[in-house]
């Protein structure tokens, strides 16, 4: 059966431009026309196929043994039969192939050999796609939105490659519109009868840590060290960060000259406010540092309760410590792990003048008694 030269260059183009082995083509085409072919003759016959790739020949043979009385006209010949169709030095026991050249077969093969080749290039895009991020999970991917329907939002990151942007992992209030280009955090890979699936994030707190490995070559360096990072996407973030090298300043470096680095960060994020801190291994330490902007005056450990801490700010600093709907309390929980109660440190007050002229006249009162 003859498909053409043209057969035969198209499958090596193929092979050429999506990675597809030969092999792989021809184990798949040979196994979609043994199944043709069985379907056609309606039989579980033994067959054989050969694929000439270079002149677009393909070879079928059904495979027989030779009996002396014939039980499975599928698989068995008799030592007559073979010997009337040509095979005269045969005997019993030995196995012949015969070609075989069924009427039709060549236009079914033909729409076969497509379907396959088609399936296959299906599969083997889906395993590269699927080989290609797979092992990129956690990592930052860049996007295009290029469908929002409904509640579903498709990403596209290459030509061939589209992920998904579930609802859960949406920043609240943050407009997705076609054509938009983010950058994203590759949080789920996995195959599918369908093909991979993407899962990309735009709350997950890997984002801010990856936007700041990219804006901060010390963090890209291992010079400074991301110890923690937590957020409530799209309104605060905090940022835990310790320098490895005494001569570096990690907060400094994070912010960047006049604030560039941090800045380009909250840009990404839509405006998102991002506190960057000192890590210590000093838990009394690394909470004063979690609650700013606001200044703690002291900070004391609850024996009565585990891992909790109560903190005393000025009466002015309360509603920097406690934060907007007790955002900056909660993240700075959430950063250090620790309990934190906040409480308000009335300051000293100075005697006045009043109270020295009161203390003078009691103290005249108390002589002349």
């Amino acid at each position: 059966m003859i498909l053409g030269r043209e057969f035969g260059k198209a499958l090596k183009q193929l092979e050429a431009e999506k990675g597809l082995s030969l092999d792989v083509i021809s184990s798949s085409l040979e196994a979609a026309l043994v199944s043709a072919y069985r379907k056609f003759k309606g039989g579980n016959q033994n067959v054989e196929v050969f694929i000439d790739f270079e002149n677009g020949e393909i070879f079928l043979s059904e495979v027989k043994q030779v009996v002396r009385e014939v039980t499975c006209p599928d698989t068995e010949i008799s030592v007559e039969e073979a010997h009337r169709m040509g095979f005269g030095d045969v005997e019993e026991g030995d196995v012949i192939r015969i070609e075989v050249f069924p009427e039709n077969f060549g236009r079914i093969a033909a729409q076969t050999a497509r379907q396959v080749i088609i399936q296959r290039l299906k599969d083997a895009e889906r395993q590269i796609i699927f080989e290609e991020f797979a092992d990129r999970t956690g990592d930052l991917v860049q996007g295009t939105i290029f469908k929002v329907e409904g509640d579903q939002i498709l990403v596209r990151l290459n030509d061939r490659t589209e992920a998904i942007l579930p609802r859960e992992e949406r920043v609240l209030g943050e407009a997705y519109r076609v054509g938009d280009r983010y950058k994203f955090f590759l949080l789920d890979v996995r195959q599918t009868t369908k093909g991979p699936r993407i899962v990309v994030s735009r709350t997950h707190p890997g984002l801010l840590r990856k936007l700041f490995e990219l804006e901060v070559p010390e963090i890209r360096d291992g010079i400074i060290e991301i110890k923690n990072v937590v957020r409530e996407a799209g309104g605060r973030s905090k940022v835990a960060v310790q320098s490895l090298d005494s001569n570096v300043d990690p907060v400094g470096a994070c912010v960047g000259p006049k604030g560039t680095r941090i800045k380009s960060v909250m840009d990404e994020l839509g405006g998102e406010r991002v506190d960057v801190i000192v890590w210590s291994s000093d838990p009394i330490a690394y909470v004063k540092n979690a609650l700013s902007p606001a200044k703690v005056v002291k900070v004391e450990p609850l024996l009565d309760q585990e891992r909790a801490l109560r903190v005393f700010v000025r009466p002015d600093q309360l509603s920097l410590a406690i934060g907007k709907a007790g955002q900056n309390v909660r993240l700075a929980a959430r950063l250090t792990g620790w309990k934190i109660d906040i409480k308000v440190l009335e300051p000293e007050r100075l005697p006045t003048l009043k109270d020295l002229f009161e203390d003078i006249i009691a103290g005249a009162d108390g002589e002349r008694g």
